[in-house]
C-alpha cells in the first residue's frame, strides 16, 4: 500500500508532470513565474485546490453521478466545485495574506479555469484510483506544478539578467526556456518502475 502511494506520488511529480509533460496549466506557469515568492504562492494555492477538489469530486462522482446515471455531467459539476473552492481560497488569502493575494492578482481567479486542476480530478476517476490514491495523486500533481513553477522562476530570473538578442526577448525566450525544462523532465521515464521494484 505504502509502496503504491510512493509510486503514484513520484509519477505525479516527475514522470507525468502536468505542466511539463502533459502541458496543462500553462497560463499560470507562464504568467506567474517571474518572481519566486509568487511562484511558490501559486504552487501552494493550486496544490490545495487540487487536493480539496479531489476530496470533494471523488465521492460526488461515485455516490451521486454514477449512482444516478449522471456521469455525463461530470465536467460541469467538477468545474462548479473547483470554482467554489477557488473563491473560498481567494477570500482566505485576501483576509490572511493580502500581499500574496495582491501579488497573484488576476491569476488567482484563473485557477478556476486552470485545466490542470480539472485534469487531475477527472484523471483520478479515469485511472480508477481509490479515494486515498486520488488524494496522493493530487498532492503529487500539485507538488509537480509547484516544482515546475519554482524551476522556471529561477530560470526566468537568470534570463532577465542576461543580454539576449532583441529577436529572442520576451515571449520567444520564455517559451524556448520552458521547452528546455520540459525536455529535461522526459529523462525521468522509467523512474516509476525503478521505484516500484526497489520498494517491492
Amino acid at each position: 500500500m505504502l509502496a503504491n502511494f510512493i509510486v503514484i506520488l513520484t509519477s505525479a511529480v516527475l514522470i507525468n508532470n502536468y505542466v511539463l509533460r502533459q502541458f496543462l496549466g500553462i497560463c499560470p506557469f507562464l504568467g506567474v513565474s517571474k518572481k519566486l515568492d509568487q511562484s511558490v504562492g501559486m504552487g501552494i494555492s493550486v496544490t490545495l485546490v487540487m487536493i480539496i477538489a479531489t476530496a470533494a469530486t471523488w465521492p460526488i462522482q461515485y455516490f451521486i453521478l454514477d449512482a444516478f446515471g449522471l456521469g455525463y455531467m461530470q465536467t460541469i459539476v467538477f468545474i462548479l466545485i473547483i470554482a467554489a473552492l477557488v473563491q473560498m481560497i481567494e477570500l482566505l488569502l485576501k483576509k490572511f495574506i493580502p500581499s500574496l493575494h495582491k501579488g497573484l492578482g488576476v491569476y488567482l481567479p484563473l485557477i478556476t479555469t486552470n485545466c490542470a486542476v480539472l485534469g487531475v480530478t477527472i484523471n483520478n476517476i479515469t485511472d480508477g484510483y481509490g479515494f486515498l490514491e486520488s488524494l496522493v495523486s493530487s498532492l503529487g500533481c500539485g507538488l509537480g506544478f509547484m516544482l515546475a513553477m519554482v524551476l522556471f522562476s529561477g530560470l526566468r530570473s537568470r534570463i532577465d539578467e542576461t543580454a539576449i538578442p532583441k529577436c529572442f526577448r520576451g515571449l520567444a525566450c520564455t517559451l524556448i526556456a520552458a521547452s528546455f525544462i520540459s525536455l529535461a523532465f522526459f529523462g525521468f521515464d522509467g523512474l516509476a518502475e525503478t521505484v516500484g521494484q526497489a520498494l517491492a
